[in-house]
């Protein structure tokens, strides 16, 4: 726990310093007219119609600025982005950002009869798991799921399941590693697979 506070500290001070100007001269009109190619995987307002692309609408502008560049800039590798955010620069990002921060996020609805899936899941969140080193979701990304835009930590709430898992099991294998501070490495790595299922249901129904 105390790694992970000091490297939410570091991070928050991190990003503050380098991109206060760039969100603060954000403009949605503008990141409407460049995010038109980004409709057919992510839909028109930032809901994606399948579960193979994220939710982009109502994330942490913060968020989905770092990863447009860390695409852009291959430190995150994403095949079906290749060649889509090339010719983006730094304010572009954080315009298209702004503008799927301002839609309306996805709510996601979960079958309540999933009642051991979803209590697994809930530990997880809102208490991690001490004996396998696992801390509290709700830590970082709040209780309500909408993150930490200072942080740079995403909402998680509404995302598909099939895409979280996903991510977690990137995370944990190594080949996603654009996480500040191996944050996400370091916890999904510990996770099993029912444990990914569990919270990624879980927090699909979280608002």
């Amino acid at each position: 726990m105390r790694k992970l506070l000091a490297s939410l500290a570091i991070t928050m001070g991190a990003v503050g310093a380098a991109h206060a100007d760039l969100e603060a001269d954000a403009d949605a009109a503008a990141g409407r007219e460049k995010a038109q190619n980004c409709a057919a995987c992510h839909g028109q307002e930032g809901i994606s119609p399948s579960a193979s692309f994220p939710h982009l609408a109502g994330q942490q502008m913060s968020y989905t600025a770092k990863q447009i560049m860390d695409i852009r800039d291959g430190r995150r590798l994403v095949p079906e982005m290749v060649g889509q955010v090339d010719d983006f620069s730094d304010q572009d990002a954080w315009d298209v950002a702004k503008f799927y921060a301002e839609r309306d996020a996805n709510l996601g609805q979960v079958n309540p009869d999933h009642t051991e899936q979803l209590a697994r899941g809930e530990e997880l969140y809102r208490a991690g798991d001490m004996a396998k080193g696992i801390p509290s979701c709700a830590a970082c990304h709040t209780p309500t799921g909408e993150g930490i835009g200072s942080a740079v930590y995403p909402a998680l709430s509404g995302q598909f399941i099939a895409y979280t898992v996903s991510t977690l099991q990137d995370f944990a294998a190594g080949e996603r590693a654009n996480d500040p501070g191996n944050i996400m490495r370091d916890i999904a790595a510990k996770m099993s697979d029912d444990d990914m299922e569990a919270v990624a249901t879980y927090m699909y129904g979280l608002h």
